[in-house]
């Protein structure tokens, strides 16, 4: 069974994080909230997600559905 990757890119200087689950090609999407962006593929499937201003995080959890 082949194992699934992830790739998980922080900056700092940006204070933002990406998580990819999947290396399709797709594009990122808005969400609910204005501080997470859903990566999709063509048919909408979830490739991963960004975060903007990740320290924000430190005051409250972020909770969204994908």
């Amino acid at each position: 069974m082949a194992q699934q990757r992830l790739k998980i890119w922080y900056d700092a200087e940006g204070d933002y994080l990406e998580v990819i689950f999947d290396q399709k090609p797709g594009y990122f999407r808005e969400t609910p909230n204005e501080q997470l962006m859903a990566k999709v593929d063509e048919e909408g499937n979830i490739l991963g997600f960004s975060v903007l201003r990740v320290s924000a995080l430190k005051e409250r959890p972020l909770e969204v559905a994908l």
